[in-house]
């Protein structure tokens, strides 16, 4: 009778221990991620994440699987085996609508992702690995149910190459950023005054000459073509898009100075090693411009497996303003040509060409568009808020503010359908958010200007307006740079997310 009445009270003591335990877990509502889902549904229990010893995914060694168990066997000594039905589970289910939406199902017996697509798992991984790498016990999570889709069909962001060159490993760790926070385009800047930084193997001079040089004087550098390929690729595999920029007809000096067939009067300029914009041009007249122009665009769209090819278009000041139509109007069919719906600066809207194209808003607060057509789609990069090498206030150590200071609070605090509505609302696909390198060149130079805001402007791009609010992602946000800076990152220190 001892012995019973003993195993009665172990029992009762171990079911309150694991009543406990599971109610002392955070909800699943309460971790911090970003972009914030859309629904967050909480259910009673926790799954232990030991409990997780095999995988299944649509594709046994697709990349995403890769992912997968290399970071569980790094965060959490998991080596997950691949199994048909898995205790972790990622299945397609085409009765599911938008490619990006994803449904995660946390059980105390396993993990269910569904989407209609591939990309769409790899969002939802995305939140998964979110969860893991933000959880207070690291040894469990909270079991529900989250359903997510974006709100932008166009999530991106701008990495100037050209004042200052970046690496292959330098740009891969900021595509690695973007893949976690769920961006969808990298757009490249190839080329401007002041470095050419792509092979064009019909022009040999362009990375020779042009590619040496960078803001400062320093050594510059450029991507072979297989170069351009490897970021491609490891873009790809992210569901992340490159779209190569290549700036004309201003912004090539580097180009003329590699060139000088390609300037009016046949003559190389000087190297520019400073900031100044707005005065160089490649010569309208020329019928060897557009030779140029045409090899430049047809050896890009061959080695770029992306929908677009931007052809830049801003600050021409030194073209009259009917030669740089004459000229946009001439080369626009050419992208179309080789197969690439054209991408350009918002000055580019005064084109006559009637086909596709994709303007980029990039204006100060105020400076109303004119003469807007519609049926264009717009890409939003206001630079007053979402140009991230704009200061963050008159201390900050590295970045401009032509545009205005950009603390983290307005980078976060506004929508890309309301700060100009005078556009075409219907027109809008998404935002980008350009980091132009004028005053940076390493990765730590770089973090300073990327955090906090990078996060913010996913989750402008991700997230519903009516979801968002500052104070609560002031608390999330946090718990990242927290995170991020376990991983090495040193961010901008906003007195903003200490305030109450």
């Amino acid at each position: 009778m001892k012995n019973k009445i003993q195993s009665v009270i172990l029992v009762g003591f171990a079911i309150f221990f694991t009543a406990c335990n599971s109610t002392s877990t955070k909800k699943l509502d309460q971790y911090a991620l970003i972009p914030l889902p859309e629904t967050v549904t909480n259910q009673q229990g926790a799954l232990p994440i030991t409990s997780l010893q095999t995988l299944s995914t649509p594709q046994e060694n697709s990349y995403l699987a890769q992912e997968i168990t290399a970071f569980l066997q790094t965060e959490a000594n998991l080596r997950l085996a691949w199994k048909s039905q898995g205790d972790l589970r990622f299945s397609l289910d085409k009765s599911l609508k938008g490619s990006e939406y994803y449904e995660i199902k946390i059980q105390t017996t396993g993990i269910d992702v569904r989407s209609a697509s591939d990309e769409g798992l790899y969002r939802a991984w995305q939140t998964l690995k979110q969860l893991i790498l933000l959880a207070d016990d690291a040894t469990k999570l909270p079991t529900g149910l989250i359903s997510d889709q974006p709100t932008y069909s166009y999530r991106g962001a701008m990495l100037d190459v050209a004042r200052h060159f970046f690496s292959i490993s330098e740009v891969k760790r900021f595509i690695d950023f973007l893949a976690l926070y769920k961006f969808n385009y990298l757009h490249l800047h190839l080329s401007d005054d002041q470095g050419w930084r792509i092979e064009i193997k019909s022009w040999p001079q362009l990375t020779t000459i042009g590619g040496q040089s960078e803001v400062g004087g320093t050594t510059g550098g450029f991507y072979s073509q297989k170069d351009y390929q490897d970021l491609v690729a490891y873009a790809s595999d992210r569901y992340i898009t490159i779209i190569p920029e290549i700036d004309m007809p201003g912004h090539t000096n580097a180009a003329l100075n590699a060139y000088p067939e390609l300037n009016c009067d046949g003559k190389a300029p000087p190297v520019h090693t400073g900031i100044e914009v707005g005065f160089s041009s490649l010569c309208i007249e020329k019928p060897v411009t557009y030779q140029f122009v045409d090899d430049v665009i047809r050896e890009l769209a061959d080695i770029t497996p992306g929908p677009y090819i931007h052809i830049g278009g801003d600050e021409t000041h030194a073209t009259p303003n009917d030669q740089f139509i004459a000229f946009i109007d001439s080369i626009l069919p050419k992208v179309e040509r080789y197969g690439k719906t054209p991408m350009g600066w918002f000055e580019t809207r005064a084109s006559n060409y009637t086909g596709k194209m994709v303007h980029q808003y990039w204006a100060n607060e105020g400076n109303e568009p004119q003469n807007v057509k519609k049926g264009n789609p717009i890409v939003m990069s206001p630079s007053s808020f979402a140009y991230m090498d704009m200061q963050y206030d008159s201390l900050s150590k590295f970045g401009l503010h032509w545009a205005g200071y950009i603390n983290v609070r307005k980078a976060y605090d506004w929508d890309p359908k309301s700060v100009v509505p005078s556009l075409p609302l219907d027109d809008i696909i998404g935002l980008e958010t350009p980091l132009w390198s004028e005053t940076i060149s390493d990765n730590k130079e770089m973090d300073y200007l990327l955090f906090p805001r990078l996060i913010g402007y996913a989750e402008i791009a991700w997230t519903r307006s009516e979801n968002r609010a500052w104070e609560a992602y002031k608390k999330r946000v946090t718990k990242h740079l927290d995170w991020l800076q376990t991983q090495g990152v040193i961010p901008y220190d906003s007195p903003l997310l200490k305030a109450n």
